[in-house]
């Protein structure tokens, strides 16, 4: 594993790293955005402070971090249990609510990971990249394997784009967490219906 694109890290320092995003996960869920102190994540992970920013430039490239780790974790579990639905749309909309609902069950840290994501560090921008590529992806798997793959990532990345924006509407309190299921599942029946 690599930090940032530097060297690999060792098996002691991977580690240490997932300890630390281990920590801020915690005290994320239990106390949201607020709750994930620079320092209370070294004291929870066992790791002196310094070590920290040796991984992470800031808390928000530390959440985003997180939020990258979990989608990764979607992923893999889309990839172990495939989208189910008769039509594109309906294989969009299942995959799309999976992630929705893996933020619903713990809505203090997706606030956190989201407003961290929605930061101007360049490190967590790295993340926002990351993320969407990692959401492209899973998205794109509920394609198959004949669509034009052009269009299919253009098509995945534009819904990537709804969910995520939804999911600030939801974290800025503009409405609730079923809103944005329906937005995402109505930006996946405009632009996908037409391919029945």
């Amino acid at each position: 594993m690599t930090v940032d694109g530097g060297p690999r890290l060792t098996t002691s320092q991977a580690a240490r790293r997932g300890r630390v995003i281990q920590a801020a996960l915690e005290l994320g869920a239990d106390g949201g955005y607020e709750a994930v102190q620079m320092r209370d994540v070294a004291t929870t992970a066992g790791v002196a402070l310094g070590t920290i920013y040796r991984y992470f430039s800031s808390k928000d490239h530390l959440l985003a971090e997180t939020l990258v780790e979990w989608a990764r974790e979607l992923g893999q579990k889309v990839s172990r249990k495939p989208p189910k639905g008769e039509h594109l749309s309906e294989r969009v909309v299942d995959v799309l609510r999976r992630a929705i609902r893996g933020m619903e069950i713990q809505p203090k840290l997706s606030e956190a990971v989201v407003t961290a994501l929605t930061s101007t560090d360049p490190h967590a921008a790295r993340c926002q990249r990351e993320v969407g590529d990692v959401m492209t992806g899973i998205i794109a798997s509920a394609f198959p394997d004949d669509f034009d793959a052009h269009t299919r990532d253009d098509i995945a990345r534009v819904l990537g784009h709804v969910w995520f924006s939804s999911l600030v509407g939801w974290v800025n309190r503009w409405y609730g967490i079923n809103h944005v299921g329906d937005e995402v599942e109505i930006a996946a029946h405009l632009l996908l219906d037409q391919y029945h």
